[in-house]
């Protein structure tokens, strides 16, 4: 399925920052990545918000050609600004990918994430309950390794 690509993992939560919530959706995630073949190479805990998400991602992405994989953020609630976040540092929008993640369950119009490169890497945003995490990115697994190569160079086919 998956083709061996590395990814990174940033749960964006006040409650889990803030360590009075368990990071339910990040174990659920990893399983997920393993299970198709990538390796997860990193994972970081945000708090909700825009400034400290957009600073991480960017950090993530220096040299780095893999999938950064938010959980988390993507709702209507007050302090839900994944999307945003993302949106204010991705160099090309790849709306496929957010529009099959919609796809897949009918709480998935709940989800406003958005999907896009910066430099080499792939930023996919998922929701951030374990199931919609889960959901979302076994919605676009099948692509995301030659995506990775299409973002290294490799075009030649």
């Amino acid at each position: 399925m998956g083709s061996g690509f590395e990814t990174k993992i940033v749960t964006v939560s006040d409650g889990v920052f803030n360590q009075v919530r368990e990071d339910k959706s990040a174990l659920a995630l990893r399983s997920a990545v393993e299970a198709s073949g990538a390796t997860v190479v990193d994972t970081k805990v945000v708090p909700d918000g825009i400034e400290v998400l957009s600073s991480v991602l960017v950090d993530m992405a220096e040299g780095f050609n893999g999938v950064i994989i938010t959980t988390g953020g993507t709702g209507f609630g007050p302090r839900d600004l994944t999307p945003e976040a993302t949106a204010a540092v991705i160099e090309r929008v790849a709306p496929g990918l957010a529009e099959a993640t919609r796809a897949v369950n009918p709480l998935g119009r709940l989800s406003r994430g958005v999907a896009g490169t910066i430099g080499s890497a792939l930023v996919l945003n998922t929701p951030g309950s374990p199931g919609g995490a889960v959901e979302a990115f076994e919605a676009v697994v099948d692509v995301l390794g030659h995506i990775v190569e299409l973002l290294a160079g490799h075009t030649q086919h």
